[in-house]
């Protein structure tokens, strides 16, 4: 998971540098597209049959996966890194309450306070600290929280159904290379240059290694610390934030981030589990 939140961190600042020559459409685009050609050889390599029974699922994985990427992909490219990855990880949070309602499940005390410092959080990274033109941005960013759940979810099942990780990465890339096409279709497209070549490269490749990571991650380790650590990837972009391009938050918005962290992961560790197959 440590391999995966670095690997997740640098595809965001491939995507930062790359929004100078592509739009989001494109980025998610090409980032799906070498991302299905690097999954593909995996897949070649470890002789793994593509035939698969679960086919809906992996088409939901997809679209949700593919909305979510779009908007975490246009807010990297409009807000400071740590700020629209914090927003995406809200997933954590959105996670539990689509169990709960999935399940029928209760709210319980603790649950319920847990959930209530997560939106708190949310409140305080997105008023106090982004100006006009960025509070939309903000907005759709904890929207790509809510659709990255949803495929969170599916991959999940997924995982519970014995699909291994590498053929949920591929067909999740096939379904996302798609949609984003046909997305980029209707929109301007830009010319492929040697320096946009190279972004385009280092996103495909970090973003395959992290995917692939992160669903072995899930499949095999104890769900809480996996969940824990992935929240790591929050740090790494701080640091390329700070690095790269002098992003400096306010004390308000750390605090906002601290307890978006906190809430995801005691929300993960106090919802009811169910180990079953749907």
């Amino acid at each position: 998971m440590l391999i995966a939140s670095l690997s997740f961190a640098c595809m965001g600042v491939c995507v930062k540098l790359g929004a100078a020559y592509f739009s989001s459409s494109e980025l998610v685009f090409y980032r799906c597209f070498f991302g299905l050609l690097f999954v593909g050889a995996m897949l070649l390599h470890k002789r793994t049959p593509l035939a698969t029974p679960h086919w809906r699922s992996h088409l939901w994985r997809g679209l949700s996966g593919t909305v979510a990427m779009m908007l975490y992909f246009y807010c990297i490219s409009t807000l400071p890194l740590a700020s629209a990855i914090t927003l995406n990880y809200t997933s954590a949070i959105f996670l539990t309450l689509l169990t709960l309602a999935v399940y029928k499940d209760r709210f319980h005390l603790p649950l319920t306070i847990s959930l209530t410092l997560g939106f708190i959080g949310v409140v305080l990274l997105l008023h106090p600290t982004f100006e006009r033109e960025q509070f939309v941005s903000g907005i759709l960013g904890l929207a790509s929280g809510f659709f990255a759940a949803v495929a969170l979810m599916n991959v999940r099942q997924l995982g519970l159904m014995g699909e291994p990780a590498v053929r949920v990465v591929f067909y999740f890339n096939l379904a996302a290379t798609l949609f984003s096409g046909i997305w980029m279709a209707q929109t301007e497209m830009h010319p492929v240059t040697r320096d946009g070549l190279w972004l385009l490269l280092g996103m495909g490749a970090t973003a395959t290694i992290a995917q692939v990571a992160m669903t072995h991650a899930y499949r095999v380790g104890q769900t809480q610390v996996v969940s824990t650590l992935s929240y790591s990837t929050i740090v790494f972009a701080s640091l390329f934030g700070l690095m790269l391009w002098n992003e400096m938050l306010p004390i308000g918005s750390w605090f906002g981030i601290a307890l978006i962290i906190g809430s995801g992961m005691l929300s993960l560790r106090l919802a009811p589990t169910h180990i079953e197959a749907t």
